[in-house]
């Protein structure tokens, strides 16, 4: 369970306890929680266990800088440091950071990895079972590999042949395709996921985590088959908040290793993994003249500036430039 937050004190003490109890009481994702947390704990380990408080913007300052010029991370990675840090001070400590002067990255950005259609169809015929249902909602839906283990019953909106994606990056719901191919498939995952479900009943457990309050809300929600993960996990394990036996979803992990292995049987020479799928997704739709801000939709960007990046991936030979030695 490794998505489900672990159980705090009810009057933290330490540092990272009442930091971590300041980011839930703000209601960001327990996915931004991590993030920030491993940011701040490298951060005051680069200080020598230095108390943040007591460090002053220059010190941020000279962090930044070295995690880009000795440890050469990317443009991305040095934002995500600092927005970590910024939220840290700002909000956290309440100690406004002001004005930074920190060395930037200097890697480049560079394009996502895509698959052409036969190439992602390739990969996929090396799947079966749970892991080819898996890797098809992520080219033919554009999920994100959480966003696929995450799908509950309710989900999947078969009278409007559309995915509701609910848990997502940035906690931001949004609707996205439902392959029509993948009807039946879905119809039978959903009915053994009941099954499953039906047996741990019948064992006095059958309970599934609920996000933020909805356990206190909805008390009987918990068995209800709208809520049931759509891929459950082989087995049941200890809840880390409530210390209750359920059974999670399936770990994004098991599925990861299992497409990596499909790529390279299906020799495919590329850097391709799960979010592979959700790129070939983007440049399939914009190949096939799908518009920019339909695409932002679908795959819930905040901008279309992140959108737009699809639009250099797409071949060349689509735009009708050809080699003049052709």
């Amino acid at each position: 369970m490794k998505d489900v937050p672990r159980l705090l004190p009810a009057s933290p003490v330490r540092f990272m306890d009442r930091f971590r109890a300041f980011i839930r009481a703000k209601g960001l994702s327990y996915k931004t929680e991590q993030t920030y947390c491993t940011w701040v704990v490298d951060f005051i380990r680069f200080h020598n266990m230095a108390k943040p408080e007591s460090l002053a913007p220059h010190e941020v300052d000279r962090y930044l800088s070295h995690i880009a010029n000795q440890r050469f991370c990317s443009v991305n990675t040095q934002k995500t440091a600092l927005n970590a840090l910024a939220f840290l001070y700002n909000q956290f400590l309440d100690k406004p950071l002001g004005q930074l002067s920190f060395s930037t990255s200097q890697r480049p950005k560079t394009l996502p990895t895509v698959l052409s259609h036969d190439e992602a169809t390739a990969v996929l015929e090396q799947l079966s079972g749970v892991a080819w249902l898996c890797a098809s909602l992520m080219y033919g839906a554009g999920l994100r590999v959480m966003e696929t283990m995450r799908l509950r019953v309710q989900d999947i909106d078969f009278a409007n042949n559309c995915i509701i994606a609910r848990e997502t990056k940035g906690r931001k719901w949004r609707r996205t395709l439902l392959p029509l191919s993948l009807v039946g498939p879905l119809n039978e995952q959903i009915a053994l996921a009941l099954n499953v479900q039906a047996k741990d009943l019948a064992e006095g457990f059958g309970e599934v985590y609920l996000p933020n309050a909805l356990a206190r809300k909805y008390p009987s929600a918990a068995t209800e088959p709208a809520w049931q993960y759509i891929f459950p996990a082989p087995n049941r394990a200890i809840d880390p908040r409530s210390g209750k036996e359920r059974r999670h979803h399936l770990g994004e992990q098991q599925i990861q290793r299992i497409v990596k292995k499909a790529v390279l049987a299906s020799k495919i020479h590329k850097k391709a993994g799960c979010h592979t799928f959700r790129h070939s997704f983007a440049t399939q739709l914009l190949r096939s003249g799908t518009d920019l801000r339909n695409i932002q939709e679908l795959l819930g960007h905040a901008s279309l500036e992140t959108t737009q990046i699809y639009t250099h991936v797409v071949g060349i030979e689509q735009r009708g430039i050809s080699s003049p030695i052709d």
